[in-house]
Formats: structure tokens, sequence, C-alpha cells
């Protein structure tokens, strides 16, 4: 099934140029991925830093850290992932 993933800040130098025949856009690439897929399959799957994974929103819903393992992901999603944000 297709997803859109989308990486913000330092996290979208993690998105390589191309995966599946797919190419990236920007700060985003669409994803084949297996049914029953989560959102925590995701970000292990592009290796991201559990220190800058902070906010994990799917279709614009909030997905705690706990929740991740177990949220399983349906085609045509959108994984939106930013790290911590600092301010001053």
């Amino acid at each position: 099934m297709r997803i859109t993933l989308r990486l913000y800040a330092m996290l979208s130098d993690h998105l390589p140029s191309a995966v599946d025949g797919q190419r990236r856009r920007g700060n985003e690439m669409p994803l084949n991925v297996p049914d029953g897929s989560t959102a925590q399959a995701v970000i292990d799957r592009f290796h991201l830093p559990s220190k800058l994974v902070h906010l994990v929103l799917v279709n614009g819903v909030y997905i705690p850290p706990q929740a991740r393992p177990g949220h399983v992901l349906a085609a045509n999603d959108e994984l939106a992932i930013w790290p911590p944000i600092a301010g001053g």
C-alpha cells in the first residue's frame, strides 16, 4: 500500500533520493509499505534517531510514543515527523 512520509527540519536528511522507484520531493516521499505496517516500522525503516523523533502525526493526528508501535497505517495515510523544536 502507498503512504506519504514527510520529514521536517534535520530529519529530512534521512530521506534518500529514491525508494522503490519513487523519487523524493523536497521533504516528502511516497512509499510503498506492506499492509499492516505501523508508524514505528516506518521510523525504524529509515533509521531515524529516537531522540530526534519528537512529534509524529498521521493525517494530522498526534501519535504518542507509546502508541507508535501499534498504530497501523492505512493506504494513503500521511505520516509526518518533526524533531524537537528549540526557540528563544
